[in-house]
């Protein structure tokens, strides 16, 4: 680190970083439809536009139809009950458990850190509201964490297993209490 050049350069790249950090949020949206590029130029190139579906569209998963549900819960004892519940009413296929989490989030003015269990939940994205109303009729927090995402992509035997299970509740118009 002769000559000072060193730190100059170093407060430059932290700088950039700090920027492309502040930039982030921003590009979000661009870069995911960057990554989908490739998808659309494979099926430019064979013929097809992205939005045409394939020849073998019956079989195949369509973005977003299924997804990924995340709940907390207070102990492994309240997640295994809502586990088995959600998988027993079909409102779920499969849910996997994590012990040990560590959630630090602020609640009623105070900073709050607690241990608990994380429900990864699969399912169809049409059952997330009839999924978060049942989770939240049994939770035991005053504000029960449901969050959902769509699945884009992913083992596409799996994804219709999914979709296959939790079938009988998403063709009927009410969903068992």
């Amino acid at each position: 680190m002769r000559g000072g050049r060193a730190p100059a350069i170093l407060l430059g790249g932290v700088a950039a970083l700090l920027l492309s950090l502040l930039w982030m949020p921003a590009l979000l949206p661009v870069a995911s439809r960057l990554l989908l590029l490739p998808r659309a130029l494979l099926s430019m190139a064979s013929g097809s536009t992205p939005s045409q579906p394939s020849s073998a569209s019956s079989s195949s998963y369509v973005p977003g139809s299924v997804s990924a549900a995340f709940v907390t819960c207070p102990n492994e004892k309240v997640a295994k009950e809502i586990a088995r519940a959600v998988v027993e009413k079909r409102l779920a296929a499969c849910v996997n458990l994590i012990p040990q989490i560590t959630s630090i989030y602020e609640w009623k003015g105070k900073i709050e850190e607690d241990s608990e269990v994380l429900m990864m939940i699969k399912t169809q994205s049409s059952l997330v509201p009839a999924l978060t109303d049942f989770v939240r009729s049994v939770h035991p927090y005053e504000v029960a964490e449901v969050i959902a995402l769509p699945v884009e992509q992913g083992n596409s035997p799996y994804l219709q297993w999914v979709r296959q299970v939790t079938e009988i509740v998403s063709d009927s118009s009410t969903v068992l209490p």
